[in-house]
């Protein structure tokens, strides 16, 4: 027994060592690959943070790009405004394009808005007293027995008189028949009638006056029915 047990013995301790060896190798290897692994996560996990941060720093470049494109509108949007806005404020506080003194010494201020679109302020003693604006028409007042027109091409006529009262028909200057009719309370109508008997011009002076300039010829029309004709 004593040599059978001897003899077992040193197997024993073989494989105890060899079960040590298999033991240390396998951790190696596990080690070396947890290693290799961890390694290889690494630059992964850099490049996809890299990539992450090359995006948003892209989509942020664009978002850069599209937020300067909107100033961009914006500012050109301002200075079109501001263009497109410059005649009117121009004319409406700027110097007049020209000063027409009128037969009762008030004044005509007269402003070029284009397109034969012209206004005129009549101020006197520094107060506006009435605007006209001709907006493809020629445009007309009644200032208390002073008849003002202004024409689509920025004259202005003014005089005082000579008015006859509607309904009725009435020789103007110029040789031009007028026939009035009453359309309702402040409101008058004058068919302007030419040389051959055919309706030149129609005025309508509802609640204000209505004008036209027939060859020459101012004639202005009130919304009480006189009707005046200057040469």
């Amino acid at each position: 027994m004593n040599a059978s047990t001897t003899a077992r013995t040193p197997r024993r301790r073989t494989l105890r060592v060899a079960l040590a060896a298999l033991t240390v190798a396998a951790g190696l290897t596990l080690t070396a690959c947890s290693g290799a692994d961890a390694a290889a996560s690494k630059p992964a996990g850099q490049a996809a943070a890299a990539e992450a941060g090359g995006t948003g720093a892209a989509a942020g470049a664009k978002a850069g790009s599209g937020a300067g494109a909107g100033n961009a509108a914006e500012t050109r949007s301002g200075a079109e405004a501001t263009r497109s806005g410059g005649t009117s404020a121009r004319s409406e506080s700027g110097a007049p394009d020209k000063t027409v003194t009128l037969v009762d010494g008030s004044k005509a201020e007269v402003y070029d808005l284009g397109n034969q679109n012209f206004r005129a302020r009549i101020v006197h003693d520094g107060e506006v007293l009435t605007t006209l604006e001709t907006k493809d028409s020629d445009a007309a007042a009644d200032l208390n027995g002073m008849y003002v027109l202004l024409t689509m091409g920025g004259d202005v006529h003014s005089w005082e008189g000579g008015a006859q009262t509607g309904p009725g028909t009435f020789t103007l200057a110029g040789g031009w028949q007028a026939k009035v009719t009453k359309v309702g309370e402040l409101h008058f109508r004058a068919e302007i009638i030419g040389h051959e008997g055919s309706v030149d011009a129609t005025l309508e002076a509802n609640e204000h006056a209505d004008g036209v300039d027939a060859n020459g010829i101012s004639i202005v029309l009130t919304a009480g029915g006189e009707i005046s004709a200057h040469e």
